[in-house]
């Protein structure tokens, strides 16, 4: 072959493998049962906006091949996507977030950046989220507006919202720039080398979870001023384009603040300032010190019972899911003995009716937390009898059998007697109708967590419940994390529908969260959650809370004492 036809055979050659190079390699995805060719590099936001004619509301993020992401991830390989919007659970979690992010770039726009680093998200109300200025500055009707009317400048300028991964060297230099020391103290514990730090425009935050693409999504908020502070107020998931309706539960907001106050009290505001009790071993003293307000807390309660001038026949106990009603109902009893009083303890799960006879939820299975499930008729003649001075004979319910049995427990109340009734509908009146409402005292009890990340990502109160109730059905019945998380949305409706709406008709409300639980809790779940396959939907839940224990420096616990109410949750309680 002569020179010219081999450099015209290699010339060819090249111009086909530039042709070739020319055009991007495909990938597939499947998306809502689509599946379609892409791009190799595709981001997300850019399949989001030909799905989006599919959703009530703005897409927010996805779920690619099992795995949270933001719109801003670029696809690789073939994937499985599934968008989700503000309905979905996780959806609602990436808008709360991102608008507190939006708000706080918001404020320190309105004000100056050294009024804005002091800015702290505390807990949610309802369908808002309760902060403060730790400034001098009023969060009044007119600061409030300018930070609303610069809020919706940004929404209306769909400003990118970008993920930046940093080395921890750099991130700390951020956050002392603009003086967020709260981060330097979280990240001190922290053993990764990189952090993805959240951009919106010139200012820099780090947030716990996804956040949205950019700011166009993010018009749906209100701004009221209240207490020291005041409460961006968000849609419900529901009805993700309406704000909900302004009316906090009063009573629960007095409960969180009261023990955010108690947080302050004793330096443990956030989970740096836990993490540097544990490292300078003073964690028993925060244990102890835990413990003592918490056994004040309830005596302050049976102080309560006692001195109301009508006299308190039945004590009704009702809360959520895990939030520890069995060791408080005992707990109680003791400090009512104190007083001179006989407590019983009467569960209202033994007044369920027959199996057969339980109504079905939509799915076709017993829906054991209506209302309807329990024999309020029967309920109300044992109350009743009981309380003209009559014997009654209490049931047992059998959950093997599905029934009510009866085996000569025979109960009559003398002068000094007073029963404590447990259950989730104890606050509703129908459960009662029968009784004198001034025989009746009423306690709602739930773990509202007082402890955030840092100043600008809260940990939500039903995780704590979450991870109680997992370690808990583990250690007792052997039931794994999937099973737990799995059943958690169901659980969550039944509260939402049965508990909740009668928390403020209370005469006394008990936070059962404890500051340092869940760096005990952290030994027992963790192994749990690892133990969640990937390939199935409890993972993305699973993997987020392994996230959040990571925060968290964890602690045995040897040092719990036996009648913690958390022991009912990792065994070991002296009520057994």
């Amino acid at each position: 072959m002569t020179n010219k036809k081999k450099n015209q055979k290699t010339e060819k050659s090249y111009e086909m493998e530039i042709e070739q190079n020319s055009e991007k390699e495909k990938i597939i995805v499947t998306i809502n049962m689509d599946k379609i060719q892409v791009d190799k590099g595709t981001a997300l936001h850019e399949l989001a906006k030909k799905y989006q004619k599919d959703y009530d509301s703005p897409i927010i993020i996805a779920i690619v091949n099992n795995k949270l992401k933001e719109l801003g991830f670029v696809l690789e390989e073939d994937s499985q996507i599934e968008f989700l919007d503000i309905k979905n659970k996780d959806g609602y979690k990436t808008y709360q977030r991102s608008i507190l992010f939006l708000m706080i770039k918001a404020i320190r726009d309105v004000t100056g950046k050294d009024a804005a680093l002091e800015t702290v998200i505390h807990y949610s109300i309802n369908s808002g989220v309760y902060c403060e200025l730790k400034s001098e500055l009023a969060s009044d009707i007119v600061f409030l507006k300018q930070v609303t009317n610069r809020m919706q400048e940004m929404v209306k300028q769909d400003i990118l919202l970008e993920r930046k991964a940093v080395k921890v060297d750099a991130a700390k230099k951020i956050f002392e720039e603009q003086g967020m020391l709260d981060k330097l103290e979280l990240f001190k514990y922290r053993r990764s080398s990189m952090i993805n730090l959240c951009k919106l425009e010139d200012y820099y935050d780090y947030f716990y979870g996804e956040i949205a693409y950019s700011t166009g999504c993010l018009g749906v908020f209100e701004l009221f001023p209240y207490d020291e502070g005041f409460i961006i107020q968000l849609p419900k998931k529901q009805e993700p384009k309406v704000v909900d309706t302004f009316n906090p539960d009063k009573k629960l907001f007095k409960t969180m603040k009261r023990t955010s106050k108690w947080g302050e009290i004793m330096e443990v505001e956030n989970v740096g300032d836990l993490n540097r009790v544990i490292a300078s071993g003073r964690m028993n003293n925060l244990i102890l010190v835990s413990e003592a307000l918490m056994e004040k807390r309830v005596a302050n309660i049976a102080d309560k019972i006692i001195e109301d001038e009508k006299k308190k026949r039945f004590v009704f106990i009702a809360g959520p899911s895990s939030s520890g009603k069995t060791t408080f109902a005992n707990r109680l009893g003791i400090q009512l003995m104190a007083h001179g009083v006989n407590p019983h303890t009467i569960s209202l799960d033994n007044y369920f009716v027959s199996r057969e006879l339980t109504p079905k939820d939509e799915d076709g299975k017993y829906n054991f937390e209506c209302l309807e499930a329990i024999d309020l008729e029967q309920f109300n003649k044992d109350m009743s009898d009981l309380l003209e001075g009559k014997t009654v004979d209490m049931p047992h319910f059998n959950f093997i059998s599905g029934e009510r049995e009866y085996k000569g427990n025979y109960l009559k109340l003398k002068e000094n007697d007073i029963l404590v009734i447990e259950g989730i509908h104890g606050l509703n009146n129908k459960v009662s109708y029968a009784l004198p409402e001034e025989s009746k005292f009423k306690i709602y009890i739930s773990a509202l967590t007082q402890l955030n990340i840092d100043n600008h990502n809260r940990i939500p109160t039903t995780d704590a419940r979450l991870l109680r109730r997992m370690v808990r059905d583990n250690f007792y019945r052997g039931a794994s994390a999937t099973r737990t998380i799995g059943m958690w949305e169901s659980v969550r409706r039944g509260e939402e529908n049965y508990i909740f709406p009668f928390q403020e008709q209370a005469d006394a409300m008990f936070n059962s969260a404890l500051i340092y639980e869940l760096c005990v809790l952290k030994q027992f779940a963790e192994p749990l959650l690892f133990n969640v396959s990937r390939d199935c939907p409890e993972y993305i839940e699973a993997r987020r809370l392994i996230k959040m224990l990571d925060y968290f420096l964890g602690v045995s616990s040897d040092k719990v004492p036996y009648n913690s109410l958390l022991r009912e949750f990792i065994g070991g309680s002296c009520f057994g």
